[in-house]
């Protein structure tokens, strides 16, 4: 194992698959507790990687982009080793481009044939493990070959919150329950009449109600809120750092398999993830790290899953069900 100053970790995609990486930077740290960890992603997922206890610093795809050609080398070429967590060509490119002596990628992009020296050969789509365990395939060069359990990287989550000093923050979130009904097209979505039913049914119970996401994903659902002092329409109104913050006070959040899921598990509150059996979006592979993370599927086997065809089972899923996950 060399003796690495500098470890770059590469995930330049969405929300809930960067929440996933945070077991492998506790690994990284643990493995080489005296370099500096460095994390590359997308500036909308900053907010995420922000709360990660083991990383050091933060570098902007977006500042990378733009940066001339000489001085994003210059950059790069101060790492000793990157890690592609997530495959992307330019970013590959960039690296070979500034020789930082180390390069590990998967294997199953062709493009980390010249620009990779280190290619662990797996296969994520036909895997029985969970992402996350998935990408401690990539730290194998590394000499890091234990691929833990999830109860494992459940119970070692370094997630951090930032103090807030924001008002809204700040109020009493324990009685709310935030509902994300729709995923950015990560995953099969609930109807959006089941959160409706779901929604008067937890204010029956004293729980105050959020409906959360962004602007456009408000317009499409907003109407179909019901109408209750309680049930509130949040959607368009927070940036992540705020919703992050809310996150980690409210009561428990449900939503299918998309960031603020995962954000929900690794904020260590009651997280409700609701899927479908179909793999590879399947449960064991994109359920929620943390203590109090639950996925719900519908009932018995459902055939189409099994087949791998679209299927609309995650609707059979009950409101009752959802609320005895809550309060179990």
């Amino acid at each position: 194992m060399g003796n690495f100053k500098n470890i770059l970790v590469s995930r330049t995609d969405a929300i809930g698959d960067v929440c996933l990486t945070l077991p492998v930077c506790h690994a990284l740290k643990e493995a080489f507790p005296n370099s500096k960890l460095t994390y590359l992603c997308r500036s909308y997922t900053e907010a995420v990687v922000s709360c990660f206890e083991p990383i050091d610093d933060i570098l902007n795809l977006e500042f990378l982009e733009q940066s001339p050609k000489q001085e994003r080398t210059k950059l790069l070429g101060q790492f000793d080793v990157v890690i592609h967590l997530f495959p992307n060509k330019n970013v590959a490119r960039w690296c070979a481009q500034a020789r930082i002596p180390l390069r590990i990628g998967t294997a199953h992009r062709l493009f980390h044939f010249w620009t990779c020296n280190s290619r662990p050969n797996f296969t994520r789509k036909r895997s029985d493990l969970h992402e996350s365990q998935l990408n401690f395939k990539l730290l194998t060069p590394l000499g890091i070959t234990k691929v833990p359990t999830i109860v494992e990287l459940s119970e070692r989550l370094k997630f951090t919150v930032p103090d807030s000093s924001n008002q809204l923050v700040d109020q009493d979130w324990s009685n709310t329950v935030l509902l994300h009904p729709k995923s950015n097209g990560s995953g099969v979505e609930y109807p959006m009449e089941n959160y409706a039913a779901l929604s008067e049914h937890l204010v029956e119970r004293g729980c105050k109600v959020y409906f959360t996401g962004t602007e456009k994903e408000g317009a499409g659902f907003r109407s179909q809120i019901p109408v209750h002092p309680n049930i509130l329409d949040a959607t368009g109104t927070w940036d992540l750092g705020t919703f992050i913050q809310i996150i980690s006070k409210a009561k428990a959040l449900v939503a299918c398999s998309t960031g603020p899921y995962h954000i929900a598990g690794l904020c260590g509150i009651k997280a409700i993830g609701l899927f479908a059996q179909r793999k590879p979006i399947h449960p064991g592979r994109w359920l929620a790290l943390g203590p109090q993370s639950k996925a719900l599927v519908s009932e018995g086997n459902c055939e189409n899953c099994n087949s791998g065809l679209q299927c609309t089972c995650i609707e059979t899923i009950s409101y009752q069900n959802i609320i005895d996950a809550l309060e179990k």
